[in-house]
Formats: C-alpha cells, structure tokens, sequence
C-alpha cells in the first residue's frame, strides 16, 4: 500500500531525528482510491492479507497471527479479496463497528476506485451487508472472518480465493497453478451474467 510505505519511510526519518513516532497521527480521513493498491503487496496471513496505514504493521501482525485472538490497533488493513477491504480507524470512531471501516473497491490496472465505504450500511457487489457478516464474529476476533470464528462460510474454495487473489489487476502478473485456473473458470461459470 502506497500509504503505508510513506508512513514508514517517515516515521523512520521521525525515529532518527530523535522524534517519537504515535500512532495517533493516523487519520482515516486521509484514506482515499490511491491508498488502496496490489494486495499482495500486503503482508499475507493464513490466506488474507494485513497492513497498517499508521506505520504500526508489527501491532496488527500481532493480534492477526494470535491464536487467542485481540483488538487491531489503529490504521490496521484486513483484505482477503482485492474488491473488498477493512481499515480499523480512530478509537471511538464507530462504537457499533469496533471502529473498522469497510470498503468495496472496482479494481483495474489503472488502480482503485471506492464505490461504497461506511461503517454498518455498505453493500458488497453481490448483495451482501459487510457488518452483518463481520458481527457474527466472536468478540475475540475483533470482527475478523476465518474460519471457526463464528462467521456464516463464504462461497469460495481457498484455491478460488488464492487465484483470485493473484490476478488482482492492479499486481503484476503472476502465473496460476492449473488447479487455480480450473477454479476461476469454475466461479465465473457460478456467477449470473453481467447485465
């Protein structure tokens, strides 16, 4: 993520000049399409990927690889498809979300466009509310999806997730497994036809 490498790169030059470094100089409010780019070049995690737009990737590394769960600090970035990411803003932002911002993103090579961004109302491209799946999650996840958190199960295999996060068009090109191609021509085959 663009942002992020900006972020560290100054907190870097803040550190070396003897400056403390918060995380609360992290603003949601700076989030824009450009903060949103290839999702592998995030950190990946059991099949997802993670950042952190506050410079603080270690903290959300933390909680993401614990096994007894936690709270993703500010700035944390979950993703586990390249149209549809969650940003953990300020503390106290949005009570009712344990303050993650969800957005639905169109993906191209030319980059992100935000088509929807919210809290409890926003509406993924097939219909689905994203807080209404995300609350299912038992309190110790912090509203993070995988399995055996409490989540209703999404429609896709790990092999459909893996290929579609590799032709993330915003990426470089990266070759498919047959496996991973059969399973992409498997999903558009599922999905209705574009009107």
């Amino acid at each position: 993520m663009q942002q992020t490498r900006q972020t560290t790169g100054l907190n870097v030059l803040l550190v070396a000049a003897g400056l403390t470094v918060s995380a609360s100089a992290f603003s949601g409010d700076e989030i824009s399409a450009e903060t949103f780019d290839c999702i592998r070049d995030m950190t990946p995690v059991r099949g997802f990927f993670v950042d952190n737009l506050a410079g603080n990737l270690d903290a959300t590394l933390q909680v993401a690889n614990s096994p007894e769960g936690g709270r993703y600090p500010e700035g944390s970035v979950v993703q586990l498809v390249p149209t549809e990411v969650m940003v953990k803003r300020e503390t106290g932002f949005s009570p009712a979300t344990n303050d993650w911002e969800f957005f639905e993103l169109e993906v191209s090579p030319e980059g992100s466009k935000i088509t929807a961004r919210g809290f409890v109302d926003v509406v993924n491209r097939f219909g689905g509310n994203c807080f209404a799946c995300h609350v299912k999650a038992e309190p110790q996840w912090d509203l993070v999806c995988e399995q055996g958190h409490g989540c209703d199960p999404i429609p896709l295999t790990p092999t459909m997730l893996r290929a579609i996060q590799k032709t993330d068009p915003r990426c470089e090109p990266v070759p498919l497994s047959d496996e991973e191609k059969a399973a992409l021509k498997a999903l558009a085959s599922a999905m209705p036809a574009a009107e």
